[in-house]
């Protein structure tokens, strides 16, 4: 769970932010702030995982704010002056979100938060050597489900979130198929179209343009087809 809040001194943006986060059952509000002074004393008492600030606020400015704060948690700027955004950008932000925004762009800066945070501790657990099973933790529908990557059949792209097949099982993820295509890294997977990663080593058979695992079907993308003709070269 990734707690949040909103700084922003416009409530028709914090119901805009509140409505759209609560359609991610991963997010947690802890408090809406009004104003920056209102966000400094409540981080003062209390910690969280990242906040959506706004720039221009009475008195004291979001980016002013921002770089009060010694350690502050990940931002996401909401604004509607894009002529800010270098300076947000060089106190690392993690993105900028310009108003009007769908709940698209929502998502895909909650991606870019949650890849920043997750990608090294996943790519520590997978590539531990030190095991012979590699599992990782994956996260979905609340829970974190640790699987065994001997498990793990193939990857599926599912909008802004992906389905991960497994022997007995399937998951949805909150992240998206690019996040899993780069940390697994053990050789063993392999993307064959825009949607799918697969696990080589549960490959029944290939057939023209399709793939076997199990009973599932998978088809190779026509950008993809050289990964899949590399693999058959090395066999």
């Amino acid at each position: 769970m990734l707690k949040y809040i909103i700084i922003d001194d416009e409530p028709l943006a914090h119901d805009i932010i509140v409505e759209f986060c609560g359609m991610l059952p991963h997010l947690q509000l802890e408090k809406q702030c009004y104003n920056a002074m209102e966000a400094m004393q409540f981080l003062s008492k209390s910690k969280v995982d990242f906040m959506f600030l706004d720039i221009n606020m009475p008195k004291l400015t979001g980016l002013d704010f921002l770089k009060t704060l010694s350690t502050p948690p990940k931002v996401i700027i909401t604004t509607a002056y894009k002529e800010h955004a270098l300076e947000g950008y060089e106190l690392n932000v993690v993105d900028y979100l310009l108003k009007p925004f769908s709940f698209d762009r929502l998502v895909t800066a909650i991606n870019k938060l949650k890849s920043e945070s997750t990608e090294i501790k996943v790519e520590q657990k997978i590539n531990d050597k030190s095991s012979s099973t590699q599992r990782m933790f994956v996260k979905g529908d609340k829970k974190h489900h640790q699987i065994a990557l001997e498990d793990l059949l193939y990857i599926e792209a599912y909008g802004n979130y992906t389905k991960l097949y497994l022997k007995d099982e399937m998951i949805v993820s909150h992240e998206k198929i690019s996040f899993y295509e780069s940390i697994l890294t053990n050789g063993n997977f392999l993307r064959i179209h825009k949607s799918f990663v697969v696990a080589i080593d549960k490959i029944r058979f290939i057939e023209g343009n399709r793939i076997l695992i199990q009973d599932y079907k998978i088809p190779i993308g026509q950008t993809y087809k050289s990964n899949v003709n590399k693999l058959l070269s090395n066999k």
